[in-house]
């Protein structure tokens, strides 16, 4: 028996240790301790993470605000499905460079009902068609929200709607409905195959006057991905929308993945700002 166990025991130091996954997100990140049930959505309650900039508390500056979603994968390695975005450490990186900073608001999605929240439209297989419900809460109760409690620059030019596959379309649908309210929208590796309502979406309200819009896609995401961006690009072009305002990028190695977005989503918020 002992000699048994001894050999079990020399086994198993034998054995590569897991790495265990390990906080990484900045000391200036934060989830609000209020969480927010969306009615009409889900019954889930939804955490809110907070980036505020490294000069926050020392200064009386009002910041321009990034709505984004699926927060468990933008600031903390710890939650993140197959690794974080860093946007806290991005944007860290620029205020020491620059001193330019901003206020993020990310939503977590609800896990299994994520496809239902970011989907404006419902697909034969996948199912969804709730968006509308979330982006009117993002919209209407949040920002309302944020800019009563923080020091933010409320104004739609001053905001941006940020999201990347499911969180890129109901980005793009979120900033085109609420022109007024988000100025700014990234659209990254946008899921436009969801639903071919959104070309009609998109041609109803092409004609925007001041909205900024980023469009990335990687040309390793999928057959389908690089012409349905392009192809949306030009519709938005043939329909009045400005083309000073509408950058499209396509990155031939880009994957379906953080990192692609992390790697660019500097250049997303330079163009929107106009860092």
């Amino acid at each position: 028996m002992i000699s048994c166990k001894d050999k079990t025991t020399k086994k198993e130091s034998q054995q590569p240790k897991t790495a265990e996954k390990k906080s990484t997100k900045a000391a200036n990140v934060s989830i609000l301790k209020k969480e927010f049930v969306i009615a009409g959505l889900n019954d889930i309650s939804h955490k809110v993470w907070l980036y505020l900039p490294p000069n926050y508390k020392s200064s009386k500056d009002n910041y321009p605000v990034i709505y984004m979603h699926d927060a468990q994968n933008l600031f903390d390695d710890l939650t993140s499905f197959v690794g974080e975005w860093g946007i806290d450490e991005t944007l860290n990186q620029l205020y020491k460079k620059t001193g330019k900073s901003f206020i993020v608001v990310g939503v977590e999605n609800g896990g299994e009902k994520r496809i239902e929240e970011y989907t404006p439209w419902t697909h034969p297989k996948y199912g969804g068609g709730k968006g509308a419900i979330y982006v009117d809460f993002l919209a209407n109760q949040l920002k309302p929200y944020i800019d009563a409690n923080y020091r933010t620059k409320p104004e739609a030019n001053q905001t941006a709607i940020i999201g990347s596959s499911l969180g890129g379309l109901i980005s793009f649908y979120g900033g085109l409905k609420y022109p007024n309210v988000f100025g700014n929208i990234g659209a990254l590796s946008t899921s436009f195959w969801f639903s071919d309502n959104v070309n009609n979406f998109a041609k109803e309200n092409a004609n925007q006057q001041n909205t900024k819009l980023y469009l990335l896609v990687g040309g390793k995401e999928g057959e389908s991905m690089v012409p349905d961006t392009e192809n949306m690009s030009k519709l938005l072009l043939k329909d009045g929308f400005k083309k000073a305002q509408l950058k499209t990028k396509i990155v031939p190695e880009g994957k379906h993945t953080e990192s692609f977005w992390k790697a660019e989503f500097l250049e997303v918020i330079t163009f929107l700002y106009n860092l």
